[in-house]
């Protein structure tokens, strides 16, 4: 009893395929826990960037608070639940052991955090300024146009937490059913906001037309094809860096 009090594995039979087991499925938990955070993380901080700007600027808030509460509690939850729940890469056991005293988030990835947070609140300010501005809307229309330009690009963020050597196409995000479960059922829910007359009602949200629906779904991916970009250089940078170290 004391041996196994003190030691870090305790084995339940004297099978070595257990163990491997066991060790990718932790690796693949902790990498599930990281992605859930750099999915969640710079969704509000690309919240907090865009208010503190507009407040800062003397504009109009570019999402009022019971937007963001339903961003927060209803649409932000379900793919940070779904990419915490993926299978993981098949070839998790083939990657080199990570130091045991590695922080959920290192500093690179705080880095991230804040680079994915601004990725996303630029284009919410954007959408506000083009609606106020060019295009002529009024504030409640504006205001509507940038809070579903947050509330789209934080959905397509979700495909900025793959690994950066993952394929674009297939990887471990794009191979979970329960993210696009969650992406169908979160954008059921932001399309709700604009058109059942009692919800659209409590949030203050203004049905768009064609010009303002085109500007939401265009800005929106903004931040997806900035974090793209930044992953298949990364991605590149790696692999290149195993090439000359093999």
């Amino acid at each position: 009893q004391v041996a196994r009090e003190a030691s870090d594995m305790i084995l339940k039979d004297d099978e070595l395929s257990t163990i491997v087991e066991a060790i990718g499925q932790g690796r693949v938990i902790f990498g599930n826990i990281r992605k859930f955070m750099l999915y969640l993380l710079p969704c509000h901080v690309g919240e907090i960037v865009a208010v503190a700007v507009a407040s800062l600027a003397g504009a109009p808030l570019p999402i009022l608070p019971l937007q963001i509460l339903y961003l927060n509690i209803v649409t932000d939850v379900f793919p940070a639940l779904a990419v915490g729940v993926g299978e993981g890469d098949p070839a998790i056991m083939e990657r080199a052991p990570r130091d045991p005293e590695e922080p959920i988030l290192t500093g690179g990835h705080w880095a991230a955090v804040g680079g994915y947070g601004v990725a996303i609140a630029v284009p919410v300010l954007w959408a506000l300024s083009l609606g106020l501005g060019r295009l002529g809307y009024g504030q409640p229309r504006a205001v509507s146009i940038s809070f579903l330009t947050l509330g789209f690009a934080s959905l397509w963020h979700v495909f900025n937490v793959r690994d950066a050597t993952a394929g674009f196409l297939v990887n471990d995000v794009t191979r979970n059913p329960f993210v696009w479960g969650a992406l169908a059922l979160c954008v059921g829910l932001l399309v709700a906001a604009v058109y059942v007359p009692g919800l659209a009602g409590v949030l203050r949200v203004v049905a768009p037309d064609r010009t303002g629906w085109l500007l939401i779904l265009g800005l929106s991916l903004v931040p997806w094809a900035a974090g793209q970009i930044v992953l298949s250089v990364i991605g590149r940078m790696r692999r290149q860096g195993g090439m000359h170290g093999a």
